[in-house]
């Protein structure tokens, strides 16, 4: 576990102190239910929302460190069930930090302020599962179930390989008992959801955000219509997973591949922890692409974290297989995981490392600005700037949430509220030519000048 804490807090070190907020993940930083309150209707994220009503704002550096070192404790915890026992360390320490390196966890995780309590949830349960004894483990499958789908909806499979891992006597009769509790713990959780919207919003279902474009099926025509955004949703997690190298791609499934045929060929006990591995990553793949199916709405890499989770308890599995006489299998088996593992480790570090720019020039932005009870303005375009397209902004609500993050003053987007800015006199303001941005002062207010790019 220290070795997982040590090895995340390195691989992220570039966005420890300052982390990366992103535009929707500001209300769970500052506190604000009534920014989060569409999400309980369009993806039923009720423990975010109860979240967000805690009343205690804790700075970004601590939520991102507790975000951080909760994803380390869940790594541990989850490599020390599927190798237990003494004799197996130096797998287990592998298998910690092959799943550490996740690539879908660290898309996700600049939304660290409002997947907190999820993240917590998956994780206690993974430590309860190493003290607890089998039968304890399933009956609290199904509550842990309703809070997981409340927090993100691929959360519960993480709880269902947690179950797998912490259930040593298997059997086919066994899989289908816990593939049974499992679609009903997350039936409760739908029914749940549904029985809470109905309350506070008159709909007995999700709907669909607007923004996303949703087009939802009607039938078995519309099912098959879908189809191309599941594809689409499963393509899009296969390349950001080999960040967007192909070749990497084929190298993982080669590896997914071989390591399942290992499992297969190897005995018994194997073959079945393999097919109860495989029908998680099955129904978690079948749970992650039904909204596609079902809204024709695409659903990003970030979602199937649980799918890194179990093909790096496979690969490095067929590696402890294949270690078990001194053959070059074995040597050439270990040596891909840990070229997985140690090539994704320098990766997480860089990918954490693209945020810096941003972070400054927003923190010289807000010195420049400093405190005070006056609105700031923002004339511009911030989508088209250059530092704010490297470090990936997804909308303009992404800087104006940064400056009040850095400043405590409100924050006014002249692009989206052009009245409020015409009422100070701001509508004549001119943009400078491309290069930084600048800060002016009208009147009592500062005024954020988003410079033009070479196009405009």
């Amino acid at each position: 576990m220290l070795i997982c804490l040590v090895a995340i807090l390195i691989a992220s070190a570039g966005n420890l102190s300052d982390p990366m907020v992103r535009y929707d993940d500001f209300p769970a930083l500052f506190a604000e239910p009534e920014g989060f309150w569409g999400k309980t209707l369009s993806e039923g994220r009720w423990l975010n929302y109860a979240w967000h009503l805690r009343g205690i704002v804790t700075p970004s550096w601590l939520n991102f460190a507790a975000f951080q070192a909760c994803w380390a404790v869940l790594c541990a915890a989850t490599a020390a069930l599927a190798f237990p026992g003494t004799d197996r360390r130096w797998f287990a320490g592998v298998a910690a930090l092959t799943m550490l390196v996740s690539p879908p966890t660290m898309l996700i995780a600049p939304w660290f302020n409002t997947l907190m309590p999820g993240l917590a949830v998956v994780t206690l349960y993974a430590v309860l599962a190493l003290y607890l004894p089998q039968r304890s483990i399933w009956l609290l499958l199904p509550p842990f179930t309703v809070a997981g789908l409340m927090a993100y909806t691929t959360l519960p499979i993480i709880l269902l390989i947690t179950c797998i891992l912490a259930t040593p006597k298997r059997s086919l009769l066994n899989l289908a008992g816990l593939a049974g509790l499992f679609v009903a713990s997350i039936g409760l959780s739908l029914l749940c959801i549904y029985a809470l919207n109905w309350q506070a919003h008159g709909v007995f279902g999700v709907v669909a955000d607007m923004s996303r474009a949703p087009e939802p099926a009607r039938g078995l025509a519309g099912l098959l219509a879908n189809l191309d955004r599941a594809g689409q949703t499963f393509s899009s997690f296969l390349l950001r997973t080999s960040y967007e190298f192909r070749p990497l791609v084929w190298f993982h499934v080669a590896m997914l591949g071989g390591s399942i045929i290992v499992m297969a060929r190897h005995g018994r006990d194997s073959r079945l922890e393999m097919l109860y591995l495989v029908t998680a990553l099955a129904i978690g793949l079948a749970l992650g692409v039904a909204p596609s199916l079902k809204y024709g709405i695409y659903i990003a890499a970030r979602a199937f974290i649980f799918a890194w989770l179990i093909y790096a308890i496979l690969i490095v599995r067929a590696a402890e297989i294949l270690s078990t006489t001194p053959t070059l299998a074995g040597r050439l088996a270990r040596n891909a995981v840990l070229l997985i593992t140690l090539s994704y480790l320098v990766q997480l570090g860089f990918q954490w490392s693209l945020f810096r720019g941003w972070q400054a020039e927003t923190r010289a932005i807000a010195q420049q600005i400093g405190a005070g009870p006056e609105p700031v303005f923002v004339i511009g375009d911030i989508m088209t700037y250059p530092g704010a397209e490297g470090a990936g902004i997804q909308h303009p609500l992404g800087l104006s949430g940064r400056l009040r993050q850095l400043t405590g003053r409100p924050v006014v987007l002249c692009d989206i509220a052009p009245q409020a800015c015409e009422a100070e006199g701001l509508g004549n303001v001119p943009q400078p030519r491309p290069g930084a941005m600048q800060v002016v002062q009208h009147g009592r207010h500062p005024v954020v000048l988003i410079p033009l790019t070479p196009t405009q």
